[in-house]
């Protein structure tokens, strides 16, 4: 992963004249190492609602703008170039076992947006095995969007790396998988998430409401700290037929083990007797 520094927008080096500051669709990106990494802070308010306004087809409401920009309950990281926002991937962590008490929380809600950003669909309850979801909690990216004179340049996997690396320590071991929706029709996000090694795991049918229409969603999944999928018919008989090869094999070995105290026997047996005689 390429090197950054992470570093807070209040105690980041001051600018000799911020006031000039060049607009990033204007500056060219020459490396990823010119990129600073940073979280979210409330004075970033205007600027990332402009940018995702720019970037996603939802309208998202203020109060989540306030909440990812102020709550810590968000894993909500910029990368920054030219003191400009050019990119920027908001996640939450929760525990697994909410994840369908919410979505059945949300569905009297009058408002269809807020069920969307709540993260969890029906279908999403089966990412993880339920003997393994009771003590689990996944993470779930909300938005990962880079400027679009700033893409193909390793700034979604930047920003993406980061998360992977805060959620694979000691302290998060409990975060078994990762995931995340998307539009049906967005190839370049799904080459992209297929290409960070995320797979799909579900069809969600109009799961999005864009502009009054039913848009349909794919739910994308990882699996970190152990994690897995719940097993299929095929695992199961894959994992009993390699009990089967595997007692067999001890079975050859304990055959020859026996065979082979048989004939220290009889070679102790037949010097005995030759001794006598």
């Amino acid at each position: 992963m390429a090197q950054f520094t992470l570093y807070n927008k209040h105690s980041s080096p001051p600018s000799s004249n911020d006031s000039k500051r060049l607009d990033c669709e204007h500056v060219p990106l020459c490396s990823v190492n010119d990129v600073q990494l940073r979280f979210l802070v409330p004075d970033d308010l205007t600027e990332v609602r402009q940018l995702c306004q720019e970037w996603f087809p939802i309208d998202y409401p203020l109060s989540w703008y306030e909440d990812i920009t102020s709550s810590t309950r968000f894993f909500a990281l910029a990368a920054v170039y030219n003191l400009a926002i050019i990119g920027l991937i908001v996640a939450e962590i929760k525990p697994y076992r909410n994840v369908n008490k919410e979505v059945i929380a949300n569905m009297s809600d009058s408002d269809e947006l807020y069920t969307r950003l709540s993260g969890f669909h029906m279908q999403d309850k089966g990412i993880l095995p339920d003997s393994m979801g009771r003590h689990a909690d996944v993470g779930y990216i909300l938005s990962l969007g880079v400027h679009r004179s700033h893409r193909r340049n390793g700034i979604g996997s930047l920003l993406l790396d980061a998360l992977m690396n805060h959620l694979t320590t000691v302290e998060r071991h409990s975060v078994k998988a990762i995931f995340l929706h998307t539009l049906t029709t967005n190839q370049p996000a799904i080459f992209f998430y297929e290409k960070q090694r995320f797979t799909l795991h579900s069809f969600l049918p109009y799961y999005y409401n864009i502009r009054g229409k039913g848009k349909d969603g794919f739910t994308y999944v990882t699996y970190i700290n152990g994690g897995h999928p719940p097993w299929t018919l095929l695992d199961h008989i894959k994992h009993y037929a390699s009990k089967v090869g595997h007692t067999s094999s001890f079975c050859v070995w304990m055959a020859s083990r026996v065979q082979s105290v048989v004939r220290w026997l009889y070679h102790k047996l037949l010097t005995r007797f030759n001794f006598i005689e």
